[in-house]
């Protein structure tokens, strides 16, 4: 990534294509029932105009994964990380049983395209005449869907048959970029993805489920949901996530450490890219204690220090 990636930022729109992530869609009469049992957020209030981030964590509450769900042409579509798709298709399946639900992988059904800038709003009103007025909201269109993800960050969904000449009319006006480049601006969203080498690591407010609505804890039960709503109201959560910059290389699962921890590590690298200006920008789960008080290092009390920067949203 170059500077020039920031600038265009700052004084226009880029674009990225989505298909590196996984998507399933849930349909049949019982699928809200179904997913309410199953994932941290609300899906009765997952409305045909609104999107939601969500979870789905182990017994002990830990995350297995993470996603932003919508619902379009009669299905509930959950879109995580390629790779735990499988997986974690697999692993809702199982829980079906007679419900009337099906699960399918749905990447072949539809194409996704991130769009994020100054201009972005401008140029998608441009193209599909019409935009979601607030945050996670959504807006079906003949020519697409747009899901407005944040102010200056979308996401439009097409089928396969409009996506070359959505593309082609994107890159008059906007630059494309890579997929990881579209990682990196979620990185600094502050909306993690869960990854194979972090599942099961955190319970959802440590990643700031809660300050991202993406848990409810007045839905009822889930899967996870006792340990989570004890961590929520019996118990001083003791970690939080952050966005941190490194002057060294930072991959998902790596661990950090601060002089107060004993030898013990003090956190967890959930995602990491690299930065427009050098070095990596990662989102890491932080002991608050330590992040409060003492450097935190990469990889070991030898590593690059962690420089740690403002998220989007205050942290609680």
């Amino acid at each position: 990534m170059t500077q020039n990636i920031l600038d265009t930022l700052q004084t226009g729109a880029v674009f990225a294509d989505l298909a590196p992530l996984g998507l399933i869609a849930f349909s049949g009469e019982d699928t809200a029932t179904y997913l309410q049992g199953q994932l941290t957020n609300d899906v009765r209030k997952l409305a045909t105009g609104a999107a939601q981030y969500s979870g789905f964590c182990s017994p002990k509450g830990r995350l297995l994964a993470s996603f932003l769900l919508w619902n379009q042409n009669g299905a509930t579509y959950m879109q995580l990380a390629g790779d735990l798709q499988e997986a974690i298709q697999k692993r809702l399946s199982m829980f079906i049983l007679r419900s009337k639900v099906k699960a399918r992988d749905a990447r072949s059904e539809i194409v996704r395209i991130g769009v994020a800038g100054k201009h972005a709003a401008r140029l998608i009103e441009a193209i599909l005449g019409v935009l979601p007025p607030t945050d996670m909201g959504v807006v079906h269109t003949p020519a697409g869907s747009v899901i407005r993800l944040a102010a200056e960050r979308y996401q439009i969904i097409t089928t396969p048959q409009s996506a070359a000449a959505l593309s082609e009319t994107l890159s008059r006006d906007a630059s494309q970029i890579d997929y990881p480049i579209w990682q990196w601006l979620e990185i600094r969203a502050g909306i993690p993805t869960i990854l194979p080498a972090t599942q099961e690591q955190f319970v959802p407010q440590m990643v700031n489920f809660d300050l991202t609505n993406s848990v409810n804890f007045q839905k009822g039960c889930y899967t996870g949901q006792e340990i989570v709503a004890r961590t929520q109201y019996l118990g001083k959560l003791k970690r939080r996530m952050y966005l941190v910059h490194s002057d060294s290389p930072a991959a998902p699962g790596d661990e950090l450490y601060s002089a107060d921890m004993e030898g013990q590590a003090s956190g967890m690298i959930v995602n990491a890219q690299p930065a427009p200006n050098g070095g990596w920008d990662a989102l890491a789960v932080i002991q608050i204690s330590s992040a409060d008080a003492h450097p935190i290092h990469l990889k070991s009390l030898d590593g690059a220090r962690l420089a740690i920067e403002p998220l989007p949203y205050p942290l609680a």
